[in-house]
């Protein structure tokens, strides 16, 4: 995280709706083997509760195999909307630098498998939630897959479970430069393309969310 504490007083349940709006994130486990860290991207359900993250993994995965050993610590990095900064964006002080703003929450807790039998309903709900947002396309289902093809292909995955301890994330939009230079960054930004998704940051660029 951003060692600049104006960049990290957005809310706790911020970060959660932003990880849960995602959907999609890096998985981060350490190894104490000479391969370092490993990582994988993968798609992700927050619980209701949001004590818990449930994902799954293919079985041939390291991270996979690393957990038979039992849990592990491990991350989940989720990354939003990002884009270059330049300082002339701020029509302002000529003596400011250029910089990259982001948005980024890191949930961290303990990993551990999950029951196999808790795959079918998980791979469920996994797709409700993001088929819903397809509306008003008719929601693709599971029941649609021949049983024998998706009984194989669970034989292929692992249902996972990342036991949230710690929530925390970066906010990284201008905040630490005067309110209209902070608009007129977002004004470039909106039209400019280097970066993912920078309409949408130039959008919490104007509208910051709410801190703690």
């Amino acid at each position: 995280m951003h060692p600049t504490r104006i960049f990290r007083q957005v809310s706790r349940e911020a970060h959660l709706a932003f990880a849960r709006d995602r959907g999609f994130g890096v998985l981060s486990v350490s190894t104490t083997g000479d391969g370092g860290p490993l990582a994988s991207h993968i798609p992700f359900l927050l619980t209701e509760d949001c004590s818990a993250i449930h994902a799954h993994l293919v079985r041939k995965n390291p991270i996979l195999q690393s957990l038979e050993k039992g849990e592990r610590p491990a991350v989940m990095i989720v990354s939003g909307p990002d884009s270059y900064i330049s300082p002339d964006w701020y029509e302002a002080n000529p003596g400011l630098v250029p910089t990259w703003n982001y948005v980024a929450v890191h949930l961290r807790g303990r990993l551990r498998l999950r029951p196999q039998e808790s795959l079918r309903d998980h791979l469920c709900a996994l797709t409700t939630q993001f088929e819903r947002r397809l509306l008003p396309k008719p929601p693709w289902r599971i029941s649609k897959v021949p049983e024998q093809q998706l009984e194989a292909m669970m034989q292929t995955i692992s249902p996972v479970e990342l036991e949230l301890e710690t929530v925390d994330g970066t906010w990284k939009l201008s905040q630490n430069r005067p309110f209209e230079a902070r608009l007129n960054a977002a004004r470039h930004a909106d039209s400019g393309d280097l970066g993912m998704e920078t309409a949408a940051l130039a959008r919490l660029m104007r509208d910051l969310p709410g801190a703690d």
